[in-house]
């Protein structure tokens, strides 16, 4: 079963310096008809205008990924992390007991445009922590796995019962990725278009799927994909 998240049905926050469009509720954007999907509970696709950003502000008991597809943004927070998060990297912050971050546009020239997630993690009260690294190399066949509750294949731990991946197709390529018959799955185009099993997928579209044994990824055009596989 899949059923379909179109990008021109998400949420919407408009100001002056950021273009933000919301998957699930979000801020004063709300609708509870789309509250999550597991325990994946936001989908945040943000464009800031240069040098502009999110002033240091507080988050605690989440789990947040972030995703940068174009430029570079500028993380720094409270436990003394300072970086430039660019496409090609994953970083994952774990707010735990409490923690204080900003986020800016690296470059006074470019807009930076990324992707924002928040995870519930599967116990609350841990200690706060960040991480960021490189996506692992992946063959043209597979997407990269970008995050996990064990770190494995190099990818950032979640604190959570997820796995995370990520990764660009060439038009006409495919990918199949497997899904045990026990997990469910959140599927978003961040970019290009693709088919999702027989299902057409456009730029910000999302889809959830559940009774399914795989995930059939061909690119119509070329594309960029993340998959989330949930418990």
């Amino acid at each position: 079963m899949i059923e379909i998240r179109r990008s021109a049905e998400r949420g919407r926050t408009r100001l002056p310096w950021l273009d933000s469009h919301h998957t699930f509720s979000f801020g004063q954007y709300y609708d509870p008809d789309h509250m999550g999907f597991r325990a994946l509970r936001v989908i945040n696709d943000d464009r800031v205008d240069p040098g502009q950003g999110f002033a240091t502000h507080p988050h605690r008991d989440m789990e947040i990924i972030t995703y940068v597809l174009d430029g570079g943004l500028e993380h720094r927070d409270s436990l003394g992390n300072g970086s430039v998060i660019r496409p090609g990297e994953v970083q994952r912050m774990s707010a735990g007991t409490g923690i204080r971050h900003s986020e800016f546009n690296a470059s006074r020239e470019d807009p930076v445009h990324f992707l924002q997630i928040w995870i519930e993690p599967g116990q609350y009260g841990l200690p706060p922590g960040y991480e960021q690294r490189s996506l692992p190399a992946r063959s043209g066949s597979a997407l990269a796995l970008a995050a996990s509750s064990d770190a494995r294949d190099g990818s950032v731990t979640v604190h959570q019962d997820v796995n995370v991946y990520a990764g660009t197709l060439a038009r006409g390529a495919a990918v199949t990725q497997p899904l045990a018959r026990d997990r469910h799955a959140w599927v978003h185009v961040a970019r290009g278009s693709l088919r999702l099993n027989d299902q057409v997928l456009q730029a910000g579209d999302g889809a959830a799927v559940g009774d399914e044994t795989q995930l059939r990824l061909t690119a119509d055009e070329p594309a960029e994909v993340l998959v989330f596989d949930l418990a």
